[in-house]
């Protein structure tokens, strides 16, 4: 009989853990390898030896073709995410070697089954894969059938029966049911050996245990429909989250002058900043309404969270402020309603506000806010945060009460208001020190929509997460 020093030689080393592109590096050169092996292969049909490697070594290339598409799919298909990177680990597995396990080419054993002398040989690694002990018989052809999965029978029977009678070749898979209970998944591959007078004397196969591909298999598949399904949710969400804001944000950008037609109105412009991922659709809100005594309500705010929860609890507190605004109310009440109505939200969420009330005939500015930065003020070309009264965020307990303050504009002031995504990490001192260093800029700037072209040049049109700012310039 030919030695099984080709179905049991050691395992390959394993890759270094990394990228989907170094295994696939290694799967190919561990490829290369073993078609080396096969070029140089003994071809002459009468020997034994010959045979055996040959067999081996095209059931490793063919496993390792299969091997090389799987992750080509992974790396091409998919972007990093946990439940794809745990799969990715199951691959990785697949060239690493364990204890007790072997790897991938380690775990192929070998079998001939003599219909002469009815002699049957396994290889030591074929004993492992049936979780037999070496010193139990192998498995004739008949007693074979009765590990294999009932659904699995007939394939294996008429792929023996096959190779015996019409002297194919064997190449297929079916499960097997070990002692201890376990399915072990194997792929055979094999040939009949003849005779002088060509009769079929013999059948000899090779048999891998493949059940940690395939299981790896089934699971990049199911992790595929998974990952689409959850894409096209996003994505649905995403649109329903874009045409909710620009929905509720206010449909100009600048400029906009209240009272209108006042000589001493005051000048606004305002702009939304993206996050640089998509994905990240906010619920920062800037809004500017001019009331019915020729005041002019400004706000600006931020609720936690993103998608089309942010954006509806945005339009939710948004519409609230609105109407309140009209009815009369002052920052600071209107601040403590507003923490009421997202307290009794049905889903809870915190947020963060400045609202101010300015009456351009004394050019008075009344605010509050809710956790939230403080306005900042411009004035002969040097700015300050201003002082803020006392208000915790929106959501945070019941009963709040929130402070007003007030600031005596003079014409030419700027107003600059902003939600805290402008910096990286939502920083607020980085965000302010940068406005406030802006100050130059500002001082030559002839419209509130210049003031916003500048901030949006500083801190770029993207970032980490979304911002607004409102600029708001009191007329002379």
């Amino acid at each position: 009989m030919p030695s099984h020093i080709f179905a049991d030689r050691p395992a390959a080393q394993p890759p270094e853990r990394g990228t989907v592109d170094a295994l696939i590096q290694q799967t190919r050169r561990l490829r290369g390898e073993v078609d080396a092996v096969r070029r140089d292969a003994t071809v002459d049909e009468d020997d034994p030896q010959g045979r055996w490697q040959r067999a081996l070594c095209e059931l490793a290339v063919h496993q390792l073709d299969d091997l090389d598409d799987h992750l080509a799919q992974l790396r091409d298909g998919t972007p990093a995410d946990p439940a794809e990177q745990e799969l990715l680990d199951g691959l990785e597995a697949e060239l690493a070697p364990e204890a007790g396990r072997g790897s991938l080419l380690s775990r192929v054993g070998s079998a001939e089954w003599n219909l002469l002398t009815d002699e049957v040989v396994w290889s030591g690694e074929l004993y492992q894969i049936f979780g037999r002990s070496p010193g139990q018989p192998p498995l004739t052809l008949d007693e074979l059938p009765t590990f294999v999965f009932a659904e699995d029978r007939d394939l294996l029977t008429q792929m023996v029966t096959d190779c015996l009678i019409d002297g194919r070749p064997i190449d297929g898979e079916f499960r097997i049911v070990r002692d201890d209970g376990s399915v072990r998944t194997l792929h055979m591959m094999g040939e009949p050996v003849l005779d002088a007078d060509g009769a079929t004397a013999s059948m000899w196969a090779v048999l891998r245990d493949v059940s940690e591909l395939r299981r790896s298999q089934l699971a990049l598949r199911e992790t595929r429909d998974s990952l689409q399904r959850q894409r096209q949710i996003a994505e649905t969400e995403h649109r329903l989250a874009v045409e909710l804001q620009e929905a509720v944000l206010p449909p100009w950008r600048g400029p906009l002058r209240f009272p209108h037609g006042a000589p001493d109105a005051l000048d606004l412009a305002a702009h939304y900043l993206p996050a640089a991922s998509s994905a990240l659709i906010g619920g920062d809100w800037y809004d500017a309404l001019e009331l019915a005594d020729g005041s002019t309500m400004l706000s600006v705010g931020d609720l936690t969270g993103h998608g089309v929860t942010a954006t509806s609890g945005m339009a939710m507190l948004l519409g609230a402020l609105r109407g309140m605004a009209v009815a009369g109310a002052e920052p600071g009440r209107l601040m403590g309603w507003l923490n009421e109505l997202l307290d009794a939200s049905v889903q809870p969420a915190l947020g963060s506000a400045v609202c101010c009330r300015y009456n351009p005939h004394t050019r008075t500015l009344t605010w509050s806010q809710a956790g939230h930065p403080a306005p900042l003020l411009f004035r002969d070309g040097t700015g300050r945060a201003l002082g803020a009264p006392a208000g915790v965020l929106l959501g945070a307990t019941s009963g709040a009460v929130y402070e007003q303050a007030s600031e005596q504009l003079e014409p030419g002031d700027l107003l600059v208001l902003h939600t805290d995504g402008l910096a990286p990490h939502r920083d607020g001192e980085a965000s302010r020190t940068r406005l406030l260093s802006l100050a130059p800029r500002f001082a030559t700037a002839r419209t509130a929509q210049d003031c916003v072209r500048a901030v949006v040049e500083e801190f770029g049109e993207r970032r980490e997460d979304d911002a607004c700012v409102l600029v708001g310039l009191v007329g002379s």
